[in-house]
Order: structure tokens, then C-alpha cells, then sequence
């Protein structure tokens, strides 16, 4: 079984826990990795994931 690369902003939208509208605004000033498919924006799943983890806070060991 072929696992599904590509999601939509309403998929990603639930993954990631965030409104749909802020993946639009994401989206629109480049904050987040995106292709666009004819007039549909499409979200290449390895690329968020290596995304977040670009993203992640490091704790610090005192």
C-alpha cells in the first residue's frame, strides 16, 4: 500500500492542530513549505516533518 504523500490545507489543518485560515496566512507570507497544483495548494508531508523538526525547541540542561 502506497502511503498518501500530499495533503490539502484541510488535512494539514488537523494534523498540525492549527486552523485552516493559519495555514492560509502561513501560505501566503512563505512560512511553511507548499506546492502549488493548478489553482490547489498542496502540502508534501516529508517536507513538514522535516519542517517541524527544523522548528524544534532544545531544552537546556542546567
Amino acid at each position: 500500500m502506497i502511503e498518501k504523500r500530499f495533503v490539502g490545507t484541510k488535512e494539514l489543518a488537523e494534523y498540525l492542530d492549527v486552523a485552516a485560515g493559519t495555514l492560509r496566512v502561513w501560505v501566503c507570507h512563505k512560512k511553511i513549505p507548499y506546492v502549488k497544483v493548478g489553482r490547489l495548494v498542496k502540502f508534501d508531508l516529508q517536507k513538514i516533518e522535516k519542517w517541524i523538526k527544523e522548528r524544534e525547541v532544545k531544552t537546556i540542561r542546567y
